[in-house]
């Protein structure tokens, strides 16, 4: 089977937390072990596949507010503010980020938690680059 890497990042694209799922899954499943024990959030960005009422409702739980795309087939549209829901791309641009590193691009690691380790070492490499001195 293979694994779907889901990812939740901060203000500056980098990652906070980070949970493999199941291949076939819905990407709404891992919603609450990536958003649970962590502080409340002002907004909650995510596309159009995390458009459940049940994640709504557990962000709403937390003090957040989620800005999720309603699905295009739903009766009922929601409204979300659109020059916020730009920073989504944030989490785009670390997975992209994320695929400069080979072995994560080509999957090499055959072992889930071999993969999730190699994800975390790459993620910490990304922290230190945008922590580490210019002087």
């Amino acid at each position: 089977m293979s694994t779907k890497i889901n990812a939740l990042v901060d203000e500056q694209g980098l990652p906070v937390r980070i949970v493999l799922s199941a291949g076939q899954a819905s990407d709404k499943t891992a919603v609450p072990a990536l958003i649970e024990g962590l502080p409340p959030a002002k907004a909650l960005i995510a596309d159009r596949g995390y458009d459940a009422k049940a994640i709504i409702d557990l962000v709403r739980e937390a003090g957040g507010e989620a800005h999720i795309p309603t699905q295009k087939d739903r009766k009922v549209q929601r409204s979300i503010d659109k020059t916020l829901y730009r920073q989504r791309n944030l989490v785009e641009r670390f997975f992209c980020k994320l695929k400069h590193f080979r072995g994560i691009a080509t999957r090499f690691a055959k072992l889930a938690r071999n993969f999730l380790a190699a994800v975390m070492l790459a993620s910490t490499r990304l922290w230190t680059r945008a922590y580490e001195s210019t002087t």
